[in-house]
């Protein structure tokens, strides 16, 4: 009988049959089908990054060479993670629905292995993560506890211990959000009523105190940006108009700066915005803001320009013009300090110091630029 009315009778299709009579003749023929190998990653660089591509998986970059070194597979409900480096561990605090994007809805914090990227465990939370920013999770000092934002619309902070692997509890918050690492086992929030608030554990993970600031910025007048940027022991907040000050946690109490302004005399039209509209740079004291021309809410808008800062004396000493417009900027603080610019599918990468351009690096449709 004709081979294809073998597999008539044996119910095979061209495809599966020739595969199975292949997979047979290996098998007889002693051939052992390779097995693929693991790559494991090197101490990091100060230049290596991540960039959380918008529906999934972020990639580990190194900035000096725009090489990729791995891939994190990561949920499209999973804007950042955090990494502890003396643990070799990452978090990410992850969304999974059983049919991909509905059905019956998981919640977790999973822990990756530094090494090579793969999950190695993972904690159930309440599933009412808020997946929304950058700023819905949080390594706390210390780096025993982890903090997740939670609305559904009520607020609240699921707290996960990664040391013990184990779920803590939840903190309601109502009227706050965000989750900032801050002061000795703490996080800062940012409330409705344009106050920040504070909340400190104890050394079991339970809320241990809870103070708010005083008013720092008008709610209805000029809003804050929703994408506050750490700098050394504290964080950094702009307006809708420019506005800038920094908040830390000393003594068990927020102290707020007074602001001052990115927006000259000459500079009228200008406003910050994009998904990251600036990022800091401690050890040279500069910060770099993402800046178009546009109406009052448009904080959404790419940058068609960076201008950067001098923070201690207030006042601007360069500026970054984009041959197409910039979404998201971040700050790796290695020998040769380096500005990353995220551009459509690719991420510019220039010399902060000479504001000239280095490389280009074809990275996908990324959402945020992460530090590792």
């Amino acid at each position: 009988m004709p081979l294809s009315g073998v597999m008539r009778r044996l119910g095979l299709g061209w495809v599966g049959g020739v595969a199975a009579l292949a997979f047979a003749g290996l098998a007889h023929g002693g051939v052992t089908p390779e097995q693929p190998g693991t790559t494991t990653l090197g101490p990091p660089s100060p230049s290596w990054f991540i960039i959380k591509n918008v529906m999934g998986s972020a990639s580990v970059f190194d900035a000096a060479d725009g090489e990729m070194l791995g891939t994190l597979s990561l949920t499209p409900w999973t804007p950042t993670v955090s990494r502890h480096g003396e643990r070799g561990e990452i978090y990410a605090a992850e969304v999974f629905y059983a049919r991909q994007h509905d059905g019956e809805r998981t919640d977790v914090l999973r822990i990756y292995a530094h090494e090579t990227l793969a999950p190695v465990a993972e904690v159930p939370i309440p599933a009412k993560v808020a997946s929304l920013h950058r700023h819905y999770m949080a390594l706390l000092s210390g780096g025993r506890y982890v903090v997740v934002f939670n609305m559904t619309p009520a607020q609240s902070v699921s707290v996960v211990d990664v040391v013990e692997r184990r779920f803590v509890g939840e903190i309601s918050t109502p009227g706050c959000a965000n989750t900032m690492a801050a002061g000795e086992r703490g996080f800062l929030m940012v409330c409705g009523n344009g106050t920040l608030q504070w909340i400190g554990l104890d050394e079991d993970g339970e809320e241990a105190s809870r103070v708010r600031s005083e008013v720092f910025f008008d709610v209805d007048k000029d809003p804050l940006l929703g994408k506050p940027v750490a700098s050394g022991d504290g964080w950094q907040f702009m307006t809708f108009e420019g506005q800038v000050m920094r908040a830390s946690v000393a003594d068990g109490s927020i102290v707020v700066s007074d602001a001052w302004s990115l927006i000259g005399e000459d500079d009228q039209g200008w406003r910050p915005g994009g998904t990251q509209p600036f990022t800091v740079h401690d050890e040279l004291g500069l910060m770099v803001v993402l800046t178009h021309e546009g109406e009052k809410d448009t904080p959404d808008e790419a940058g068609t320009e960076a201008w950067v800062f001098h923070q201690d004396g207030q006042r601007r000493v360069g500026k970054i013009e984009f041959e197409e417009p910039v979404g998201a900027v971040h700050v790796v603080e290695g020998e040769v300090p380096l500005l990353l610019a995220n551009s459509g599918s690719n991420v510019l990468v220039y010399d902060l110091a000479t504001g000239r351009l280095e490389r280009t690096i074809e990275a996908g449709r990324g959402g945020f630029l992460l530090s590792y």
